[in-house]
């Protein structure tokens, strides 16, 4: 009779080394590529915000909603009823839900670390708020703005509404200045920092990521912004001036 031959140990391990390297080589890729998905589907999410921005726009007179009292995150009352846009923890997207039809929309598969200490909100629902709406938007009257594509309507952001400068805009005071500095170290969010430019992360430093931002524009289109401190951002992207 044969005696049946196993594997020796030497080789065992070689094969052990050969599938470490090869899991080593694939799980960068498999994250680069569910990352890439995600990012996709965030600006996916972005264009159809825009276009119902626009069909509400367009049946109003060429004005948008006002939405300067909304400043939190909350879709629904306790009756379950959308709340209106004069509750300030009414989500900005309230007013354009209509032309939307689903909350989800409002929603970036890339928010990682919600930013529920902010307003003390089931982190669940930040989930489908996850765009930050210019506050020089709200009630305007798009004829007044000269360049539709060279101004900001709402963009990646952990704030449902960005009114406080370079606080919460990517513009910042002058060249020896910085944005976000609500954001940036010292800042009273600066724990979220990271789910601002939270696409295509290469840099793990706690107010560096290497990463980029999703904008979109009042005549629809968008496009990604690299993390910056604000120098190649001017003022008026926000302002309309």
């Amino acid at each position: 009779m044969r005696k049946a031959k196993g594997f020796t140990l030497v080789e065992l391990l070689v094969v052990i080394a050969i599938i470490a390297i090869l899991m080593a080589i694939i799980i960068p890729v498999l994250r680069i590529a569910k990352e890439r998905t995600r990012e996709a589907i965030c600006k996916a999410n972005l264009r159809t915000v825009g276009i119902g921005l626009l069909m509400y726009s367009d049946e109003n007179d060429n004005t948008m909603a006002d939405s300067s009292k909304t400043n939190r995150f909350l879709w629904y009352d306790s009756a379950g009823n959308f709340r209106k846009t004069d509750d300030s923890d009414a989500y900005w997207g309230v007013a354009y839900i209509d032309y939307v039809m689903e909350t989800k929309v409002f929603g970036c598969p890339s928010l990682r670390r919600v930013p529920e200490l902010i307003y003390s909100v089931d982190p669940e629902l930040i989930q489908e708020a996850a765009f930050g709406l210019n506050v020089n938007i709200s009630g305007k009257n798009t004829n007044a703005i000269r360049h539709h594509s060279q101004f900001i309507v709402a963009h990646d952001h952990v704030e449902p509404k960005m009114e406080q400068g370079s606080r919460d805009m990517f513009h910042n005071d002058g060249p020896r200045t910085k944005n976000l500095t609500h954001y940036r170290e010292g800042g009273k969010r600066a724990r979220f920092y990271w789910d601002i430019f939270r696409h295509n992360i290469r840099i793990y430093e706690r107010f560096r990521t290497g990463g980029r931002a999703n904008i979109l524009w009042l005549d629809g289109h968008v496009n990604s912004l690299e993390e910056t401190t604000g120098d190649n951002v001017p003022e008026r992207w926000y302002t309309g001036n």
